[in-house]
């Protein structure tokens, strides 16, 4: 089957690797059909393309590149949604925009904390969770840093 990406142009894929999102994406109800591709040369960022409209794609990520650590619950219709079985796959993204404010004139990316995408990888069905409220935490780890704090 072949998709039209205005980003990735035309793409030749797999019908069985489309993800289904039965109620669309917030904004987007009208799209219910998706294929997820890696951004060549990026082992962090994906792209999550409409099937059926070439204008649509999302950047997406998984939270723990970010040091993201999701704690909530499956709610019983996102389990039903999300057709959910014993032993099946739930992966979690967010989706990444580009933040107009420049910091030293470098774009900023920011990601949607609040939103993240969930993804039964067994069936391909998606979802995107809306958390009312985000427990932060702060883990520290011991990492070197790429940025010259004496800059700070």
């Amino acid at each position: 089957m072949e998709i039209q990406s205005k980003l990735l142009g035309n793409q030749e894929i797999n019908p069985d690797t489309i993800i289904n999102f039965p109620r669309g994406l917030p904004g987007f109800e009208d799209q219910t059909r998706f294929k997820l591709f890696h951004q060549e040369g990026s082992e962090i960022v994906y792209w999550l393309q409409s099937v059926d409209n070439a204008e649509l794609t999302f950047s997406a990520a998984h939270p723990a590149n970010f040091n993201i650590n999701y704690n909530f619950t499956v709610t019983d219709p996102e389990e039903t949604i999300l057709q959910i079985e014993p032993g099946d796959d739930l992966v979690i993204l967010i989706l990444l925009h580009k933040d107009n404010e420049q910091d030293n004139g470098k774009p900023t990316i920011k990601g949607s904390i609040k939103s993240p995408i969930l993804i039964n990888a067994n069936k391909r069905i998606g979802i995107q969770k809306v958390l009312v409220a985000i427990e932060q935490s702060i883990t520290l780890t011991e990492k070197i840093s790429e940025i010259d704090v004496s800059e700070a």
